[in-house]
């Protein structure tokens, strides 16, 4: 059994050692980002952002249409309504979500809002819409316990699902997912929703996931941890100042300008397989897998043009 323990200890670290020499040369996840060029950047729409205004500082939100149409839509309507103006994340707690809006339901909801809205958990992805580049840049590879495969859509993390032979796509609580709380009945959400400060896979495909935070995070994550409130006088936990559209900001606002790293060029295969299996000489073990919900997505503000010689 030595004998044997030795030969399997030194075969193991034979193929570490290959393992390593293959990676060589390997450039990290931070030096793959630095040598992006423009054209490996997407420019966010304004008309796509969400933004949350709370007293200790600012929370950007990129809303997707193409997973939950309904939803962006009646989010859109409350947001430009000012309809959250005023109410707080009143429902906050440690390791799950951050939860905001009208806890007891009473605001009177605006022109074109609705109650209860029509779960979009997931949608279907016939052949033409991938051919029509609806999911064209959907990234596969990575099996996991809540999908069959995962991958990133536009920056955002995604399952797919096969049922009776049909694939469905849909977007997945990661950390920053935002989407509509409900009641049992699955479509009762309406104006309630939810940022989840850690992954919650299982939430998967019963919520309706509409979005992402792609800045301010450390705000949602620093709020106070607060109890729903069980009647009206009880905590409300911290205020939300003002949501707004990107496409309509208030008076003295900018419209937002971000950009998210492109997930469907070889530069983000290249990041993919870089966060699977780190180069770096710090890394003793390297588990050849990447999380989904783990692989950071960049954004940044979209840089100033570069002013010429005459200006």
């Amino acid at each position: 059994m030595k004998t044997l323990f030795c030969f399997v200890t030194a075969f193991a670290a034979m193929a570490g050692t290959a393992f390593a020499d293959a990676l060589e040369g390997k450039r990290a996840p931070a030096e793959i980002i630095e040598s992006a060029a423009a054209n490996d950047w997407r420019d966010v729409d304004p008309a796509q952002v969400m933004v949350i205004d709370l007293e200790r500082g600012r929370v950007t939100i990129e809303l997707s249409d193409v997973f939950a149409q309904a939803h962006v839509a009646q989010m859109k309507t409350l947001a430009k309504a000012g309809f959250y103006n005023g109410l707080s994340f009143y429902r906050v707690i440690d390791g799950f979500v951050a939860q905001g809006g009208d806890p007891f339901e009473t605001k009177e909801l605006p022109d074109g809002a609705i109650k209860g809205l029509k779960a979009e958990f997931d949608i279907a992805a016939a052949a033409s819409e991938v051919e029509k580049g609806e999911l064209a840049d959907f990234t596969l590879g990575e099996n996991d316990g809540y999908a069959n495969s995962v991958g990133w859509r536009r920056g955002f993390a995604l399952g797919r699902q096969k049922i009776n032979g049909e694939s469905r796509y849909h977007l997945l609580h990661c950390t920053g997912a935002i989407a509509m709380a409900r009641d049992i009945e699955k479509d009762t959400g309406g104006t309630e929703f939810y940022i989840t400060l850690q992954p919650q896979r299982y939430l998967d495909r019963n919520l309706t996931v509409f979005g992402r935070v792609i800045d301010g995070m450390e705000h949602v994550q620093a709020l106070k941890r607060q109890p729903p409130p069980e009647e009206e006088g009880d905590p409300l936990g911290e205020t939300i100042v003002r949501a707004w559209m990107g496409d309509a900001p208030p008076e003295g606002e900018d419209a937002p300008t971000w950009q998210v790293f492109r997930t469907d060029t070889a530069l983000f295969a290249e990041y993919v397989e870089s966060r699977r299996n780190r180069p770096e000489a710090f890394f003793y073990y390297r588990p050849d897998h990447v999380d989904v919900c783990q692989l950071t997505i960049p954004v940044r503000e979209k840089p100033a043009p570069k002013k010429t010689a005459d200006e």
